[in-house]
């Protein structure tokens, strides 16, 4: 009796254990591709969403209507940007997006930049705050490589309420030639990714009425340190 006491008391332990290192959290940049002691991390935001036409929203004219308009409003557990003066950064707006759809089915609609939007150096990890309204749509993020080929990237489902932090994370290439390429030493030194927009996979279950989805403040965390430590007196290889 006393060994089952014992035995059941160590997997009760394991079990607790277990539990407290399975919290999930944020993906930290600092191992994402990281093959090398020399690295300049900075958290940068690129776009807060305060232009009103700023991004473009569509989506198939079979399934639905969409529309899209800036709002007052801002989540109140986001921290400013390491550095940041936000007397002169104003962070006033969200950006709303609103469905209604015609009927059920397997459709996606989009939220486009109206340029891309440019990030220098290697980009480790994209985050935004979204406001899902608890519907368990599916978040992706669009962007182009180097060489400008193509991909999405997983955000999360936004089957929560309020505002969330969603954060992807930028897979490093294998060998320089195959996934997504942010720098090659036979192109030229203008290292980085280009953001295109979003997409939001709807599920089909859940696409009907009307939905309401908001977003803001888009940053990411890049690596600078060839940018950085690139010498005065060096000629740059982009003419």
């Amino acid at each position: 009796m006393k060994k089952f006491l014992l035995t059941a008391l160590v997997a009760m332990v394991a079990c607790a254990a277990f539990a407290q290192n399975s919290v999930v959290e944020d993906p930290n940049p600092e191992v994402v591709g990281n093959d090398s002691a020399m690295q300049a991390l900075r958290e940068i935001s690129l776009d807060k969403f305060e232009r009103e036409g700023a991004w473009f929203v569509h989506m198939s004219p079979d399934y639905g209507v969409i529309s899209g308009r800036n709002f007052e409003g801002a989540p109140a557990m986001k921290e400013p940007v390491k550095g940041e003066n936000a007397d002169e950064n104003a962070d006033t707006q969200v950006l709303g997006v609103k469905v209604q759809f015609f009927k059920r089915g397997v459709n996606s609609f989009y939220i486009t930049a109206q340029r891309p939007i440019a990030i220098e150096g290697i980009t480790k990890t994209i985050s935004m705050w979204v406001c899902g309204r608890n519907q368990g749509h599916d978040l992706y993020v669009l962007i182009e490589d180097y060489f400008g080929r193509s991909y999405e990237l997983y955000m999360g489902n936004l089957g929560f309420s309020g505002w969330k932090k969603l954060t992807a994370v930028v897979p490093p290439s294998p060998d320089g030639e195959h996934g997504i390429v942010q720098h090659s030493a036979y192109y030229g030194d203008r290292p980085g990714v280009r953001i295109i927009g979003f997409r939001v996979d709807c599920n089909p279950m859940l696409a009907r009425g009307t939905y309401y989805v908001y977003f803001d403040d888009l940053r990411c965390v890049t690596d600078l340190y060839d940018m950085e430590n690139h010498d005065e007196d060096d000629m740059a290889d982009n003419w």
